[in-house]
């Protein structure tokens, strides 16, 4: 299959390099709040990319030192004034679940998702943050939930936060427009290391190696499977675990599988990892 063919985008700045692509949120200016050209052109990337099975890693930052300030105060206030669409629907609801759809597919993404941040990570940042497999943090990186400040509830950003930090850190974070720096970031699970602005470019390195070493369609399968467990209990487990078995079969008989063992056996990398 050849590689996906990437769209034309004026918010993201998207660098290909091999089996990685990078994308960088790219309105400075606004601290990369995210407009809803931002949210419509990140989706559009993740589904372009769905199902390039040559790249398998994706990392997201954000330009000019900072991560993503969160959603775009001027076009939430454009929404307020709009009609509603034949649906009958409020403009500002259709335009909130925008953003929870994008949080569902880069959540969903068969590649490893990588976030960088610097700077701030406020609101919909966040999100993005829960939403990616590894997170890494400068060590002045600051995360906070205002909406509940602006008195408005972090609507689709809400079940994302409960499943990465749990319950009990989500209800505190929400209901205080709790703010966390670095450290506690860390100590809460929220991102997985910290550095220096100045090592950062060095510890994402290590982390792409790590990710190079896995077979990418362990990692997708595996990413369906851990996602859906999250929320799995009693029979619905029990189905999961089913089907999970027979992922399982398949891998263990396809060209990965193989590849790995052989590898193991011969005390060589598998044909996926870089040297």
């Amino acid at each position: 299959m050849s590689p996906a063919t990437l769209p034309d985008c004026t918010t993201l700045l998207l660098r290909r390099d091999g089996w990685r692509l990078h994308v960088t949120l790219n309105r400075p200016d606004a601290r990369n709040a995210m407009s809803f050209a931002m949210v419509r052109e990140l989706m559009a990337v993740f589904a372009a990319i769905a199902d390039d099975r040559s790249l398998r890693a994706v990392i997201l930052r954000g330009a000019g030192g900072s991560f993503c300030s969160g959603g775009d105060i001027k076009d939430m206030a454009a929404a307020r004034g709009a009609e509603p669409g034949p649906d009958g629907k409020d403009p500002l609801a259709t335009s909130n679940r925008l953003f929870g759809r994008m949080l569902e597919q880069i959540e969903a993404a068969p590649q490893a998702v990588v976030a960088v941040i610097e700077g701030a990570a406020l609101g919909g940042g966040f999100g993005l943050c829960c939403v990616s497999d590894v997170a890494i943090a400068s060590d002045d990186a600051r995360f906070r939930l205002p909406e509940t400040s602006l008195g408005v509830p972090p609507a689709q950003i809400a079940p994302f936060i409960v499943r990465r930090l749990g319950l009990t850190q989500a209800r505190r974070l929400a209901v205080t427009g709790g703010s966390l720096d670095a450290a506690q970031a860390l100590a809460l699970a929220l991102v997985h290391h910290v550095s220096p602005r100045t090592g950062l470019d060095d510890l994402l390195a290590r982390v792409l190696q790590d990710i190079a070493r896995c077979a990418p369609g362990a990692v997708a399968t595996t990413k369906r499977l851990v996602l859906a467990a999250a929320g799995a209990h009693g029979e619905t487990l029990s189905t999961l675990l089913d089907a999970a078995a027979d992922d399982f079969a398949r891998a263990a008989r396809g060209p990965e599988s193989v590849e790995g063992m052989t590898a193991f056996i011969q005390k060589r990398s598998p044909q996926w990892a870089e040297p």
